[in-house]
């Protein structure tokens, strides 16, 4: 490895900015946003064609992402990415709850969907909020709180459904299994889901179809989905992780421990 195509870590180790990227939360954090970023804003007026490429992008993006990971953590996402694409493909598919501008569900849909989670992820690992986790709540309590108020009295549209989202976000930032993790993913999809709207990939309904609740463009609330694709992949992913590695077979000397099976 090149002196100019490497950085040294606190370790000493020097490795190359792609490994450097994805090993320090900061970096993947802004990393990830702008890859964000820049793709929903290539596919403002892209074509399924275009559509397919930049699906091949962001499905390479988590597959680079997954090599850094430990395995809880690729299990985690693996399960965020099944979960959440089953709820996209009920919420927006069947249901119309919201609808993708081109009518589908593009399928840069469901990688994004993990690369979101673990910038949340990451997010509450870097160093500020490592040493200020109970500020990152907080900042998630008052950001959600504000948008839902917000939502109920002066947006352009009345946002129940956001409100109700909402209480039980902040439900889960005061008693659920990982504040912090629910709080950073809350900021990124705040951040992805105002974008998101504002440059027309995505359009929330007016209502909720069949209910007659009023929703926002976006919700203030849409940050709740995730606290449920967090808990399932908190839940799922040690057995995803132990049917791995019974799939995989006998271990070599130099594998390490083999993964005990939840609640063992």
């Amino acid at each position: 490895m090149s002196t100019a195509r490497s950085l040294a870590l606190a370790d000493g180790r020097r490795v190359g900015w792609v490994e450097r990227i994805n090993r320090e939360p900061g970096y993947f954090c802004l990393a990830t946003l702008t890859i964000t970023a820049t793709g929903l804003a290539l596919d403002r007026n892209a074509g399924l064609g275009f559509q397919l490429l930049l699906a091949l992008c962001t499905w390479g993006f988590l597959a680079v992402a997954f090599v850094y990971l430990t395995p809880m953590e690729r299990a985690q996402t693996s399960v965020v990415v099944v979960v959440a694409t089953c709820a996209e493909i009920i919420g927006s598919v069947i249901w119309g709850v919201y609808s993708y501008r081109l009518g589908n569900l593009p399928l840069f849909v469901p990688p994004g969907h993990g690369l979101v989670y673990l910038t949340g992820l990451r997010l509450s690992q870097t160093q500020f909020f490592r040493l200020r986790p109970a500020l990152l709540v907080r900042i998630a309590i008052t950001g959600v709180t504000v948008w839902a108020v917000l939502g109920l009295t002066v947006l352009s549209r009345t946002d129940v459904a956001g409100a109700i989202g909402a209480t039980v976000l902040i439900v889960f930032l005061l008693r659920g299994r990982a504040p912090t993790v629910y709080a950073g993913v809350f900021l990124v999809v705040a951040a992805l889901e105002i974008y998101g709207t504002w440059i027309g990939t995505w359009t929330w309904a007016a209502e909720i179809p069949g209910t007659g609740i009023a929703d926002g463009n976006p919700p203030s609330g849409a940050a709740s989905g995730y606290v449920f694709f967090d808990i399932a992949a908190l839940a799922l992913a040690p057995y995803v992780l132990v049917a791995w590695e019974r799939m995989r077979g006998p271990r070599g000397p130099g594998d390490g421990p083999p993964v005990a099976a939840p609640g063992t």
